[in-house]
């Protein structure tokens, strides 16, 4: 069963209906089709064509990288556990340095990247930078055209497809008009659960809703710099006796919801607007330079998956881990991510990547953050080109997948860390 969130609108209340009858063209086929194109898409996409698949990444914006450059999050944090070890490798790692390679980031990770720093400097610098949306939209985007994937802008899911207990089909429309795409395997990495609510798959909303933000870069007299309006928020569970968390309204937002989306935008526009106002006050030379294009949403709906790992499963080993986290908030957890949280247990051909995994709440608010999803986005993507149903993999197949990865570098055991 489906948890779909209830709309405040009394438009979507209303009993008047009209009645479609559509006979939709079958536009493009693809083995993988990837749905998302924010981190996790691309480390997807990436994954899945560089193991031989005929790749198709689907994304709604005219641009790479999602919440990591359409919405000013430009802070790539961290690939270690906090005490000078590195957890994340593979593409987690490649899209780091992908990110940073013209210099043009807002801290460099010297610790990690220069030749001959010293290790002991690793446990007071993360590993982790700040860089330049912009420069690592185009440069993903040029990377998977390298690698053979197809990519189509401007384009909206709206519907699915199943038939035998698979999906066949996702329809979409964009500036051509409304169409099918045919897929063996489906990765959902749209940050909203999207491909699985449209089969029917079975989700989980994020029940405590998001938070009001506006962050924006100002360009002042000290140059261009990001201004953080606003806060993410992070689960209640996870919140501390006396926590002092002040937001820009009490609203919370599910992210799930158009007219409430529309909302959401307006009030951040002027959230925005005020907090430039405020600082022009004392800086007449302060003006805005970019805004985010898209709602700074962060968990909204995830799928049911085969294991729902907890940030209390630290040093856990699981025996399908296909890839390992550190903790952004936190110095000390390393969490191994298992693939069961990658499958739905709806679609045997339907695989989560990024925010849409099967985790806790608290979970959720850690491996939502950019490399982890790099970290599920290649398990999902070097799984999808390898198998076509992840209901009933054998234990050879899945150390097939793990040996896969292993040779692209990442890391799928804590004990190979040597802590």
């Amino acid at each position: 069963m489906t948890n779909e969130p209830k709309s405040d609108n009394t438009l979507h209340e209303g009993k008047e209906t009209i009645r479609e009858t559509l006979s939709t063209r079958v536009t493009h086929r693809a083995g993988v089709l990837v749905a998302g194109g924010g981190v996790a898409g691309i480390a997807a996409a990436l994954a899945a064509a560089r193991h031989g698949a005929d790749v198709l990444l689907i994304e709604r914006e005219f641009a790479l990288g999602g919440l990591a450059t359409l919405g000013l999050i430009t802070y790539y944090l961290p690939l270690c556990d906090g005490r000078g070890h590195q957890v994340i490798f593979g593409i987690g790692e490649e899209l780091l340095r992908l990110a940073i390679k013209h210099g043009a980031e807002s801290s460099y990770p010297s610790a990690w990247l220069d030749a001959g720093a010293d290790p002991s400097l690793r446990e007071k610098q993360r590993f982790k930078a700040g860089y330049n949306g912009p420069l690592f939209m185009m440069e993903s985007e040029f990377l998977l055209k390298d690698a053979g994937v197809r990519l189509l802008y401007g384009t909206q899911i709206c519907s699915a497809q199943t038939r035998n207990g698979r999906i066949t089909h996702i329809i979409c429309e964009n500036k051509s008009g409304r169409f099918a795409v045919a897929a063996d395997v489906f990765i959902d990495a749209t940050g909203d659960a999207d491909i699985a609510r449209f089969a029917g798959a079975e989700t989980v909303r994020f029940g405590q809703g998001n938070v009001l933000a506006g962050w924006y870069y100002s360009y002042a007299a000290d140059g261009l710099r990001l201004k953080m309006v606003g806060a993410s928020d992070i689960p209640d569970e996870e919140k501390l006796a006396g926590d002092l968390r002040t937001y820009l309204t009490p609203e919370r937002f599910s992210g799930l919801d158009g007219d409430e989306l529309s909302r959401m935008t307006e009030l951040s526009h002027r959230a925005t607007y005020d907090a430039w106002s405020a600082v022009r006050a004392s800086d007449p030379s302060a003006f805005p330079a970019v805004i985010p294009s898209i709602p700074q949403i962060r968990m909204t709906r995830r799928i049911a998956g085969y294991e729902t790992p907890d940030t209390s499963d630290d040093r856990r080993e699981w025996d399908d881990c296909v890839g390992l986290t550190g903790h952004w908030r936190h110095r000390g957890p390393v969490y191994g991510i298992p693939l069961g949280c990658l499958r739905s247990v709806s679609f045997p051909n339907l695989l989560a990547a990024g925010r849409d995994i099967s985790v806790t709440d608290s979970m959720w608010d850690n491996t939502r953050v950019i490399p982890t999803c790099a970290v599920t986005g290649e398990a999902a993507g070097t799984a999808a080109a390898m198998f076509s149903d992840f209901s009933s993999l054998t234990g050879a197949q899945i150390s097939e997948l793990r040996a896969e990865l292993g040779r692209g570098g990442v890391k799928t055991s804590i004990a190979e860390l040597g802590l």
